[in-house]
């Protein structure tokens, strides 16, 4: 059964879709302002258009996983001036991350502390670190962030001048230093630490793009790059080091010898599918039964088993400065507010999910996976708010929660990175659709 919030769309909706069909869908919801993207004049995407400069959520802020995937959606259907202020702007903020990755380098110790490694999240506006502590041992977002750059580059969207190569050079020697697949790190939930194979692929899908680059430009030739020895089988050995736990882990997200963090299930290993495209044609079928069978909720799809964020009454629990809080040190305090089959649906899992069907489509026409593909853009579209006094119609959520027994968005309407995926899952469908 499909879970329509806003009864508005319920005359759009279609079981499959022909191209003025989605033109009609993708002309209302331009004038609903569910496309409506909030950008900074540098390029950089705030986590939430909503979000004050002074939110108590921090979700004004800049996350680097958020910017390369709406910035790449961008990219995807076209708007390449976006993307290329978004890729020269994170360019920007990791050239100066140098001296962090430098000093790990020298002493990989150091990375034991989350501070004193590379900053995935800073002030979008003034492009400069936040003092507030937080888990910035995301080597998923340092892989997004060659892999996306990278990809620019090759596209010829932005040019790569010696200090982006230097920057790039630097961040594969940092991970190479902190022994990226096998390093613990707070991975896409920002939470506890752990190995992680939505992290490590994430990390070779920037490292195969970085590859690619330095191939087509011949910069293995470079002066910068012989200094530290960095040549093709330098990089080819990382990537090869990655590929290996890949295989001892998936469809794991996390498998560890004594069970403390072994994780079977987790969502996020949807995005080694798509956009990153990592994983092997029998492991992304894996890992899609392995999410809609354990994972998919009426609304939406919950990060991984046993997430507390958002879980029921969440609003009640915590303050709004607190919620939003880091818990990657403490998150047996927050767990112990959850009860089994209470966690958050989250809404940017449904239109990755379409995109990857309609990915499928394209190679073999299946009609059960042209089926898919929109069953699962119709949730997401489900997902699309009802007006209340707290939200406006028709934007995109992070994710619904039980409040008081029913189901409700959470804090952060719209969430730029929604309306990305689902931005995306209607191009995909425009490709994939028959006339």
């Amino acid at each position: 059964m499909l879970y329509i919030h806003n009864e508005t769309l319920l005359d759009y909706l279609r079981t499959s879709y022909r191209r003025a069909e989605i033109k009609r869908l993708y002309d209302f919801l331009l004038q609903s302002r569910t496309f409506r993207f909030r950008h900074l004049d540098n390029g950089l995407f705030p986590a939430s258009s909503s979000a004050n400069d002074d939110d108590a959520s921090g979700y004004q802020n800049a996350w680097v996983r958020d910017n390369v995937q709406i910035a790449y959606a961008h990219f995807f259907w076209g708007d390449r001036a976006t993307a290329a202020r978004n890729t020269l702007s994170l360019m920007s903020f990791f050239h100066s991350q140098r001296l962090r990755m430098q000093q790990v380098i020298e002493s990989p110790c150091l990375a034991a502390d989350p501070m004193k490694r590379p900053h995935i999240r800073f002030d979008a506006l003034k492009m400069k670190e936040i003092p507030q502590k937080w888990p910035h041992a995301q080597n998923d977002a340092l892989g997004y962030f060659m892999w996306f750059f990278s990809k620019m580059a090759q596209e010829g969207v932005v040019g790569c001048d010696e200090s982006a190569i230097q920057t790039l050079v630097d961040l594969v020697r940092y991970l190479n230093a902190i022994e990226y697949w096998q390093d613990q790190d707070s991975g896409h939930w920002e939470e506890t630490r752990k190995v992680s194979a939505s992290s490590i692929g994430t990390v070779v899908a920037g490292l195969q793009e970085f590859y690619t680059l330095c191939r087509l430009h011949n910069f293995f030739d470079l002066c910068f790059f012989k200094k530290f020895s960095i040549d093709e089988g330098y990089v080819i050995n990382l990537i090869q080091k990655g590929q290996e736990t890949l295989q001892r882990i998936l469809p794991y997200e996390c498998l560890e010898p004594d069970d403390t963090n072994t994780r079977r299930y987790d969502a996020a290993l949807l995005f080694l599918i798509y956009p990153l495209n990592i994983v092997s044609a029998p492991m992304a079928s894996t890992i899609l039964k392995d999410v809609s069978a354990n994972l998919e909720g009426h609304i939406g799809i919950r990060r991984y088993p046993g997430d507390s964020y958002w879980c029921a009454d969440y609003r009640d629990l915590f303050s709004p400065g607190d919620r939003s809080n880091d818990f990657s040190e403490k998150i047996q305090s927050r767990d112990t507010h959850l009860k089994p089959g209470e966690e958050a649906q989250w809404c940017i899992f449904d239109p990755i999910i379409s995109c990857i069907y309609g990915m499928r489509v394209l190679e073999n026409g299946k009609n059960e996976d042209r089926r898919l593909q929109a069953h699962y853009l119709n949730r997401s579209l489900g997902q699309l708010t009802k007006e209340t006094d707290k939200v406006t119609a028709l934007q995109c959520p992070e994710a619904y929660f039980i409040e008081h027994g029913s189901y409700h968005p959470n804090d952060h309407v719209p969430l730029q990175w929604t309306q990305a995926n689902l931005r995306m899952a209607l191009h995909w469908l425009e490709l994939t659709a028959e006339a």
